[in-house]
């Protein structure tokens, strides 16, 4: 008697039984196959039911139908290699077959274990949850933005539902341009600038288009985990350079090491530290790059939030040489699901990366593109960011303030004049065992993330990073407070 999974609609559970037990020789070539009447009678189902997945078995090639014979019989022309299905191995380990990875996907396996962006893609459950990388999706204009999608959906043409330049849509990559060169001091034109879906796969695009398996890249320590895996997933060899107070420390002169293809930075608000490079340091390390013959990525992923004093000009804005790559993303503007970002490349770059987004996925999509030309374009960008400004600002110093009250000289505050999130060194024995702090945090209701995530080699000292902005000030406070009472 046929036995049915239970999973999915009758008639595929019915198909599937029938075909498994042609596929492991139950049912032998030229064998008659039980009338759909029959079928529907011994299954308790309906003959709708028997007859549709007697129909995808014929439609398939598993069963056929013979000029004077009555009913169906299994094919006799399966070939004898046909895949086997064995119930009954099918639950043993050595079942089923691996295929071998490559280097490559080895390599990505290997860094997905040891460099976890747990913090960044576990949905957020708690209530006070610090988490960083979010912007306030409360704050975002949501019902403005759907009344923009919705505008560029009404009024799409034949050809905007055709596959998009590869390189993005010409009138978001013209806007960004002018913003840009307006609020960034990046001179770059829109032929320069490839729309990407993320900060994530310019990262990947660049990674692919300029490292050789063996090459050096230099990155920042403490460093965005995202950055470290896009480059060694090519096989590069990467290096830690430390930050200080003025953001990397770039290596001297005639150092003798081997000189890096790509130096990551980010300059504008050290992810996770915090800290702004000043003008000098800038300077600096463009003199350097210039001198061994390295290109820079500049991540500029929160720059446009700011709270104390005007923001610097992008590290791009002061290349002479072409050899700054400029990353930007709407993630932290809108929303992260939005998978909305930007790479303003040397024109030398821009084929190569232009070739490489073809190869990847053949384009962004379209409406999305064309909705945030409009947003930009219209003024409603500016507009909300203004009003984002000062209710981050406001959320960041009501977590400043909980902090000092609750925490007094134990917690030291870096990073708090931008950006989205601060990071927090704590003093005292119970800093020293941050992962029993985490959990019974979470017990609290509390979300916390440890820096170390954040190191080649974890820091002497135990730090987290507070993620501030999706949190109402009443939540900020309450958390810290509970978060406080953790540690006591």
């Amino acid at each position: 008697m046929l036995r049915l999974d239970g999973n999915g609609p009758l008639y595929q559970q019915v198909y599937r039984t029938l075909r498994d037990e042609i596929l492991s020789g139950e049912r032998a070539p030229g064998e008659r196959v039980p009338s759909s009447r029959a079928l529907a009678s011994d299954l308790r189902v309906s003959r709708n039911t028997a007859v549709s997945a007697f129909e995808q078995l014929l439609a398939e090639g598993y069963v056929e139908t013979r000029p004077g014979a009555a009913g169906s019989v299994v094919i006799s022309s399966l070939p004898p290699n046909a895949p086997i299905r064995n119930r009954e191995l099918e639950d043993d380990d050595h079942y089923d077959a691996k295929p071998r990875l490559s280097n490559i996907g080895q390599r990505v396996v290997e860094i997905a274990r040891c460099h976890s962006v747990d913090w960044q893609l576990r949905p957020a459950r708690l209530p006070y949850d610090f988490r960083l990388g979010r912007p306030a999706f409360a704050d975002v204009p949501h019902a403005l933005w759907c009344r923009l999608l919705a505008r560029r959906a009404r009024r799409a043409r034949l050809c905007d539902l055709d596959y998009g330049p590869p390189e993005g849509q010409a009138e978001l990559r013209e806007v960004l341009a002018k913003r840009l060169r307006r609020s960034r001091g990046v001179e770059t034109t829109a032929d320069q600038i490839v729309i990407v879906n993320g900060s994530q796969q310019a990262l990947d695009l660049i990674a692919r288009v300029l490292l050789n398996p063996g090459d050096r890249v230099l990155i920042e320590e403490p460093h965005y985990t995202g950055a470290h895996s896009a480059f060694a997933s090519v096989g590069a060899e990467l290096t830690a350079s430390p930050v200080d107070e003025c953001g990397i420390r770039v290596p001297k002169v005639g150092a003798r090491q081997q000189a890096p293809r790509i130096v990551y930075v980010t300059p504008s608000h050290q992810f996770p530290t915090g800290v702004v490079m000043p003008l000098v340091r800038r300077l600096e390390l463009l003199r350097w790059v210039s001198s061994v013959g390295a290109c820079v990525v500049e991540d500029d992923y929160d720059s446009e939030y700011r709270y104390d004093g005007t923001p610097l000009q992008a590290l791009a804005g002061l290349d002479r040489e072409g050899r700054v790559i400029y990353i930007g993303t709407f993630s932290k503007i809108l929303y992260p699901a939005l998978r909305l970002g930007y790479v303003a490349v040397p024109k030398t770059l821009r084929e190569a990366v232009v070739a490489a987004k073809a190869n990847a996925d053949t384009g962004t999509a379209t409406l999305e593109q064309l909705a945030m030309s409009d947003f930009i374009r219209e003024g409603y960008f500016d507009r909300y960011l203004r009003k984002a400004n000062v209710r981050n600002a406001r959320r960041r110093n009501a977590l400043v303030e909980a902090l000092r009250e609750h925490f007094g000289d134990r917690a030291e505050v870096c990073g708090a004049n931008a950006g989205l999130h601060l990071l927090v060194w704590l003093r005292g024995k119970r800093a020293r065992t941050i992962d029993d702090v985490r959990t019974k945090a979470e017990k609290a209701g509390v979300g916390l993330y440890s820096v170390s995530s954040f190191y080649t080699n974890p820091p002497r000292r135990t730090g987290v990073v507070l993620g501030y902005a999706p949190l109402h000030e009443r939540e900020i406070r309450e958390g810290i407070r509970r978060l406080a009472k953790v540690f006591q």
